[in-house]
């Protein structure tokens, strides 16, 4: 019997040096931003290994990052990691132990602070030195990542934050290079030349160290915490523009703070509050490839229907080719796909590779050679019938002024000839018919597009639905705030590098996604759409008002219409506006029900903070002033 015992121990043993040899090697790809495993199952594989073996030493310091190339600095105070609460009774039991504990030293009533938790690369700026986490003990000197042109929000000398890629500006510029923003910010650390899209993102101020102190907050008691505790991490998330994996909560009280301390890996007074999301065990049954307007190649995964939050799912994506290759997925691939907080399922993990798989030589639609470009598969043929069926449906998804074209819509016309905005916008009811569109049907086809171009629509929007690379809907926004949409096409690079944000990589491919197209632009503002004009910034009489230029938030419910309504028309005065409160706000405009702690943050960072009735008085008041 017991060797038997002895036998079974020593299989456990060997399951725990594997486990912590998996963990220690996709810990290492991570830190290095090669991440092979998704967050959720190296988390899982960490769990796997507490319930295996809870006193083994991976489990209580902090996984290690190494930048041999960089000077290490010894922390003045450990930046240890986070301990996590995936369920409400991990969260209860974290909550349970702080009141314990508070308790024993008096203290009664207890806060809790929660903020986003960042996805990016930890860092301590104390002003002079910037330094990574290392190991929580030693960190490597990194200060030169401010030199290359990572911007400090708020200043330097915030202390501790992370490194991350704007959210919205990675979606718009680099999804299609790169699987998460953490793997771009990792090269910019580690490399002393910078590929041309990391030197695009730090030129369009697009790469940030946030410190934690600057992020929105929330705060409230401990029943309010594990009442709410779902809603809360949905509202900051939204607030946050970087990416994030949930959210931190933490003791407010500093004397709570020091007498429940740390451990070797995490402060005690802490905790990352993360969401598993539903998963479910599927088979891949075939991939098919999909060609976007850019020319990229994208793998979707046909898979065995599952049940996932209430929907069946029967496809999901794959990212790229690359992802393809080095996992070995094809027909008869075991993989897990997940749900979480999203609409769009997500490959997950694989399970069990497979020897049935293939990566593509030729575009799946014209034929044309493919060409590698990072991990991604790319169309280069111009003419491509999916390129231009994707291209003219951004059009109409973009402006967003007219039903009825749809992606089926959009191919039979291309199929039909009509491949060109110019030859679709001239098209007649006879036109759509002879295609093979019913009566009816022809009939709201032509008025749509009447209506698109009688229907106002802002001009940033227009601009944006072009597809031109770097000028999606943020960007034409600023561009057009300093040049007019009928001077488009004589705009120069050096002209479009004048404008705050744009760098001079981003101008010269800004002005060669313009000159590709020229004609079509041309074509298309001959056509008189009813555009809504952005305010120029030289505009002297819009750049009367108080507000001119001013970075400022809305907040509280608003009594002279929606808060999207309020932000629309200070944009049209000229105002920079905020989603949430940084160091470059200025004002924070108050309706009614806002939390002292809001005011006490636009306080702190030297915003003044009005009501509503006091910010159209202002407005008013200079309005009159200009009038005398």
């Amino acid at each position: 019997m017991q060797r038997i015992i002895d036998h079974i121990e020593d299989k456990k043993q060997e399951s725990i040096k594997a486990l912590v040899k998996t963990l220690k090697k996709y810990n290492e790809a991570y830190r290095s931003g090669k991440s092979l495993v998704s967050d959720n199952e190296y988390d899982n594989l960490v769990e796997k290994l507490r319930e295996l073996d809870p006193d083994n030493p991976f489990l209580h310091f902090v996984e290690p990052e190494r930048f041999d190339d960089k000077k290490e600095v010894r922390h003045p105070v450990p930046m240890l990691s986070t301990e996590k609460a995936y369920t409400r009774n991990e969260l209860e039991r974290f909550v349970n132990r702080v009141k314990k504990e508070a308790n024993e030293i008096c203290i009664k009533e207890i806060t809790f602070k929660v903020t986003a938790k960042l996805d990016g690369i930890a860092g301590r700026d104390n002003g002079k030195i910037f330094a990574t986490r290392g190991n929580g003990e030693v960190g490597y000197e990194i200060s030169s990542a401010f030199e290359k042109g990572v911007i400090p929000e708020g200043g330097r000398g915030l202390g501790i934050g992370e490194i991350v890629v704007v959210k919205s500006y990675f979606h718009e510029h680099l999804s299609d290079q790169f699987e998460h923003p953490r793997n771009m910010a990792v090269g910019i650390i580690s490399s002393d030349t910078l590929n041309k899209f990391a030197e695009r993102a730090v030129q369009d101020k697009a790469v940030v160290f946030v410190p934690y102190s600057a992020l929105p907050d929330w705060t409230g008691s401990a029943d309010e915490l594990l009442q709410d505790a779902e809603k809360i991490a949905a509202d900051l998330i939204a607030k946050t523009d970087y990416p994030t994996d949930g959210v931190v909560a933490e003791v407010t009280d500093d004397d709570v703070k020091k007498h429940m301390g740390a451990t070797t890996h995490h402060y005690r007074w802490q905790i990352a509050i993360k969401t598993k999301g539903e998963t479910a065990l599927t088979v891949v049954e075939g991939i098919s490839w999909q060609v976007g307007r850019t020319g990229n190649i994208t793998p979707v995964l046909e898979i065995r229907p599952v049940s996932l939050s209430g929907a069946t799912i029967r496809r999901v994506t794959a990212h790229h080719a690359g992802l393809i290759q080095k996992k070995r997925i094809g027909i008869g691939t075991e993989i897990e796909v997940i749900r979480s907080g999203e609409v769009i399922p997500k490959l997950e993990k694989v399970i069990r590779e497979s020897d049935r798989f293939s990566i593509p030589k030729e575009c799946p639609v014209c034929g044309i050679a493919l060409k590698w470009d990072n991990d991604f598969l790319k169309c280069n043929n111009s003419f491509c019938k999916a390129k231009i069926e994707q291209s003219i449906s951004h059009w109409f998804k973009t402006l967003g002024n007219a039903d009825w074209f749809g992606i089926k819509t959009v191919q039979k016309l291309v199929s039909g000839g009509y491949d060109s905005l110019e030859k679709i916008y001239a098209m007649t009811i006879q036109d759509f018919i002879d295609i093979g569109f019913g009566p009816v049907q022809s009939k709201n086809l032509a008025e749509a597009i009447d209506i698109s171009k009688k229907k106002p629509v802002e001009d940033w929007r227009f601009l944006a639905a072009f597809g031109i690379s770097d000028l999606g809907k943020g960007d034409s926004r600023k561009f057009l705030s300093h040049i007019k949409i009928e001077k488009l096409v004589q705009v120069k690079a050096e002209d479009i590098e004048k404008i705050y944000g744009f760098g001079p990589i981003t101008s010269r491919s800004i002005v060669d996604g313009i000159n590709r197209i020229k004609d079509t632009i041309n074509h298309m503002v001959s056509l008189g759409f009813n555009l809504e004009r952005t305010v120029l910034a030289n505009d002297t009489k819009i750049s009367e008002n108080f507000f001119f230029g001013k970075g400022i938030v809305f907040t509280g419910k608003m009594k002279s219409g929606t808060r999207e309504e309020m932000q629309a028309a200070a944009r049209k005065l000229g105002a920079k506006v905020q989603s949430s409160i940084s160091g470059n706000t200025e004002y924070l405009i108050c309706g009614e029900n806002v939390g002292p702690n809001k005011i006490f943050k636009a306080e702190k960072s030297g915003a003044r903070v009005i009501s509503e009735s006091e910010y159209f008085n202002m407005l008013e008041m200079r309005e009159h002033e200009s009038l005398v």
